[in-house]
Order: C-alpha cells, then sequence, then structure tokens
C-alpha cells in the first residue's frame, strides 16, 4: 500500500491494484473529489482508462483507507473490513459495497477498499433521523438473512483468525465513564429511567458477551447493525456498509440492535413481530433451518443490550444521533425486560 492518499490517487498504483480484477486495464488519469478524513480517509474519484472500461468497473469510484495519523497509529485498523470484501462479500449475496480492489497492508496491515461511488450511483447514506420505513426494514433484514444463511451451514468459515469475535475488548477501551456521559446529558434523555443505569448496561454486556453458549451454530454477523450502517443503492434498495465488526457470532446481535435501531419507538412496538418472523421466513429461504418463535424471541430481546451498549459508549458522533438511538435503543430494553434476558 502507499504511505499516502495522494500516492494512492496515481494512474500507476490504481492501474496496479485494479489489474487484479480487470486484467489488461490501464488507468491514464485520475480526477480526486471530496474528501472525509476522520479515523479513516475517504476520497471520492473518477478514473480515465487507455481503453472502454471493463465490465463491473465503473469510472467513478471511492477509497477508504488509513493515511491520517491518527487512522495511521491503530495496529491493523481496516483489515477485517477489507478482507471481508476480499474474502466473503462476494459470496454471500447480501448487498453492499461494489469492491474493485480490497487488501491488506503486508507491513502495517492496515486495509484499503476501493469500491463504486454510491452518490455518483444515485444512492444515499442513511442515519438515525433519516426516514426508513417498516418495509424498508423488512429489505435491510433480508440482507442481514443472507449474510447468516450463508455462513449458518459452512461453519469452516468461522475457522478464520480475522472472524474471531471482537466484542469482550471493547470493555478494554470503553465503560462507565463514557456511558454516564451520555446517560447524565442530553444524550440520555429520552431513555426510561428504569433502564437509564450505565453500571447495568455494562454488566448486561458483559454477560452477554461472555455468554458462548451455541456457539458450534453461530453464523457471521455484520456486528454493527445500526441504521446508520445502511445506504440505499441506486435502485433505492437498503445495502449494507461498514464491516469493521464483521465476525461469527449470534445472530440476535445484528436482528435485534437493527430492529430496534432502525425505527421510531412507536413504529417498532407495532412491528417488531411481523419483522421478526420476515427475518426467519428469510433465513429458511437462504437455506438455514430457523430456530423455533420463542428461542428467536429470545434471542432478539438479547440483542438489544448489545446495541444498547454500542450507542452507550459512543461519543464521536452527532449529538441528535446518539441521543435518538440511545432513546430508541433504551426504550426497546425496557419494553422487553432485555436486562432481565441476558441475566442482570
Amino acid at each position: 500500500m502507499p504511505p499516502t492518499i495522494d500516492e494512492l490517487l496515481t494512474p500507476a498504483w490504481l492501474t496496479a491494484a485494479l489489474e487484479r480484477r480487470f486484467p489488461g486495464v490501464e488507468v491514464t488519469a485520475v480526477e480526486a473529489g471530496p474528501k472525509v478524513e476522520r479515523v479513516s480517509t475517504n476520497v471520492r474519484f473518477r478514473i480515465d482508462t487507455a481503453r472502454p472500461l471493463p465490465e463491473g468497473l465503473p469510472a467513478h469510484l471511492c477509497v477508504k483507507g488509513y493515511f491520517a495519523e491518527e487512522g495511521r497509529s491503530i495496529p491493523g485498523v481496516g483489515a477485517v473490513e477489507a478482507t471481508f470484501y476480499r474474502d466473503l462479500a462476494p459470496r454471500t449475496g447480501a448487498r453492499t459495497l461494489h469492491a474493485v480492489y480490497a487488501d491488506v497492508d503486508p507491513d502495517t496491515h492496515h486495509g484499503v477498499v476501493v469500491s463504486g461511488d454510491v452518490v455518483e450511483a444515485g444512492g444515499s447514506f442513511l442515519d438515525a433521523l433519516s426516514p426508513y420505513t417498516a418495509d424498508q426494514v423488512a429489505e435491510s433484514l433480508e440482507q442481514y438473512a443472507r449474510l447468516h444463511s450463508f455462513t449458518w451451514t459452512r461453519p469452516e468459515w468461522r475457522g478464520h483468525d480475522w472472524l474471531k469475535p471482537p466484542r469482550a475488548s471493547f470493555m478494554q477501551a470503553r465503560g462507565l465513564p463514557d456511558i454516564e456521559r451520555n446517560f447524565d446529558g442530553v444524550n440520555g434523555a429520552g431513555v426510561p429511567e428504569e433502564v437509564r443505569d450505565a453500571q447495568r448496561l455494562l454488566d448486561g454486556f458483559a454477560a452477554l458477551v461472555g455468554d458462548t453458549s451455541g456457539i458450534d451454530g453461530w453464523p457471521v454477523i455484520h456486528g454493527d447493525a445500526h441504521v446508520g450502517n445502511v445506504f440505499l443503492d441506486g435502485e433505492q434498495r437498503p445495502s449494507l456498509v461498514d464491516w469493521q465488526m464483521v465476525s461469527y457470532g449470534p445472530w440476535g446481535l445484528d436482528v435485534g440492535y437493527h430492529l430496534a435501531s432502525a425505527l421510531p419507538v412507536d413504529e417498532r412496538r407495532r412491528r417488531e413481530r411481523d419483522l421478526l418472523q420476515h427475518y426467519l421466513d428469510a433465513l429458511k429461504s437462504g437455506g438455514a433451518e430457523p430456530p423455533a418463535w420463542d428461542e428467536a424471541w429470545e434471542q432478539y430481546r438479547r440483542g438489544i443490550v448489545y446495541g444498547y451498549f454500542l450507542w452507550g459508549i459512543t461519543r464521536l458522533v452527532d449529538a441528535p444521533i446518539i441521543a435518538e438511538l440511545l432513546t430508541r435503543l433504551g426504550t426497546a430494553t425496557h419494553d422487553h425486560d432485555s436486562f432481565g434476558a441476558v441475566g442482570v
């Protein structure tokens, strides 16, 4: 991998990278567009080629890598996501970014992904404040079911080191002070008082990630299934993005988290049972044997705690989004006694 984003955005480097998938392609010019740089560096750009573009290679692309100081300082950052796009994404059939190049630097172990430009193709990215309907949630649940069902019957994927669950490590970097800061400020104002308990949330998450019962049957899951990690593609179909936390794990972590984060509280209450059944039906269509309803409902209740914790420790996101997701996930935790479901 090149040491800078400017070097990556050159005809020479892009030709060498894209030739892996598109033999004979020759990039002759690169026009850089908007750049967003936080932990990762994201740049939209356009390429010209010596011959007509091969099928599957759009002219408008986007790169995600780790070139800023903050990103470069994190060991192995982006490696799991890049490996997912390189090795697993094309197999699952789940809608996600159209990656034309993905790999991991052998020295820094940082990941780089080059994909089609969603915005240029007529798509859009979402967050918790974006309109998102129950019918769209049904479609995104179908994408999670595709991912889960593909690996449900392929246990060999759990043998890959890059798919080992990282969830216990969250508690080493973040914890009680972050949750208390959210709960004590405006971000936690909409959370029901009965579950606005930072220590109980921390204990609930610890109990959840410490439970390895059923591990032999775990599929590969997305791992961060909130509505902000969904985008609408050029045909306005819900698609999944941001795979930094992909691993094998209980399917309920994706489904409980997604359902409780994607809809306003009243709509979620009206539709959640139908939507959970829709997910189970999609699993069966994908070739997996879904669990019985009582077991599925229990896994759904537990998965809500996972999402609630991840937003409890979140800091570097706009406050209105944190507040909305804490309200949705905290209310679902209260509605379903999800703390009780994980034994705290």
